[in-house]
């Protein structure tokens, strides 16, 4: 197993792990750890996609990595209000 595949395993495990736990409940969807595992997640199989030069996942882990920081931005606005 090379460098890039490492990277691309443990970041698509952690939003799997992610998905996984909000599906069964085991952390809120909306939740802090949730929006981490994602943006680690997406973060690592961004870099991951980037080192192969396969474009599309770039663009949609970097997506999915914005995304998730949005979320987590919002959420930590909420709890402050």
């Amino acid at each position: 197993m090379e460098y890039n595949d490492i990277i691309g395993t443990i970041g698509v495990g952690l939003i799997l792990l992610a998905y996984f736990c909000s599906t069964f409940k085991i952390l809120p969807a909306e939740g802090r750890v949730f929006f981490m595992l994602n943006i680690l997640g997406a973060g690592l199989a961004c870099y991951a996609s980037y080192l192969i030069n396969y474009w599309p996942f770039v663009i949609l882990e970097a997506v999915w990595c914005l995304v998730s920081m949005i979320g987590l931005f919002r959420r930590s606005q909420h709890k402050l209000t």
